[in-house]
């Protein structure tokens, strides 16, 4: 089939772990990654840009905004609400249940995604072409306002990721369906504001799924036939076995250190990239996109 669609692949979390960003490095050089978002708070983010830009794949590296993983950026003293008695952000779960209560301060959030920001152009030494939070803690005010006011206050707009799937990839494609019903839902309205203002994205989000599914060797390929729209983001968590996120990440058990191993396996088959071309898509970089979708407000070079 003519390649008459556009497909961002997106690997979350960068600069989590030496080797689950060995592994989004090496799916990048071969092509399957056409765009990566970097944990800037993480311990090994240096490192990992270090050697991003060392190999200088054909792929874009962008933000990764965390608010519920690892130490903050910003003195912990500044952003008390958001820090735990460890010294570290708040976890997942706790992080909501606290933003419910009205115990976490949009002032700190703020603050901390700042701080995050500013790191991340000392680290990389440019505005990035692709944001997206971590855990999709934007969907959720006041994140997200606080997140697109800093953003458009940049020189550059970049691709923003709108958590949204059709209804009929919910229908047809197993994994998760409770927690993408619950995130579409939420999407569909921050991807509303986020078109308002101003900020491009693709059309719908494929990908999210449960530690189950990825072990099907067709798994890509059967969201790849089903997904409709002109541009459409991808997203994986790959990974080569990384024993540093036990703990941080995920727990010994829960399947999620796997389902990175098998993302990874997938995408680097050669069956992943006919897949794509069976299906219409070009693999294009985040970049790419934005100069075709915002070109009045993009001169992003990678």
């Amino acid at each position: 089939m003519p390649a008459t669609r556009s497909l961002c692949v997106i690997a979350d979390d960068y600069g989590i772990g030496r080797e689950t960003s060995r592994a989004i490095l090496e799916l990048a050089q071969h092509g399957a990654v056409t765009g990566t978002v970097l944990l800037v708070n993480a311990p090994d983010a240096e490192e990992s840009v270090r050697a991003w830009q060392k190999a200088q794949p054909p792929a874009d590296l962008g933000w990764h905004p965390c608010l519920t993983l690892d130490a903050p950026v910003a003195p912990a003293g500044r952003v008390r609400s958001l820090v735990g008695p460890d010294g570290n952000l708040w976890p997942l779960g706790k992080f909501l249940t606290r933003l419910a209560l009205g115990l976490i301060r949009r002032t700190e959030i703020e603050r901390e995604l700042r701080a995050q920001y500013g790191r991340f152009l000392e680290m990389v030494g440019h505005p990035p072409a692709v944001v997206n939070s971590h855990q999709h803690t934007s969907l959720f005010p006041p994140v997200g306002a606080c997140l697109r006011r800093i953003l458009a206050e940049g020189p550059v707009v970049p691709y923003l990721r709108r958590v949204r799937e059709p209804w009929s990839l919910l229908a047809t494609v197993p994994g998760a369906r409770i927690k993408r019903f619950g995130l579409t839902l939420l999407g569909r309205v921050e991807a509303s504001r986020q078109r308002r203002a101003g900020f491009p994205g693709a059309d719908w989000l494929a990908g999210i799924t449960d530690p189950l599914w990825v072990s099907d060797d067709r798994f890509f390929a059967r969201i790849l036939h089903r997904v409709p729209g002109r541009e459409v983001e991808l997203i994986c968590h790959p990974g080569h076995y990384d024993e540093s996120l036990v703990g941080r990440d995920c727990t010994a058990d829960d399947g999620l250190l796997q389902r990175r191993i098998d993302e990874e396996r997938l995408l680097r088959q050669p069956a992943f990239l006919e897949a794509c071309k069976e299906a219409g898509f070009a693999l294009v970089r985040p970049s790419g996109l934005l100069a075709r979708l915002c070109p009045a407000r993009h001169s992003y070079a990678a």
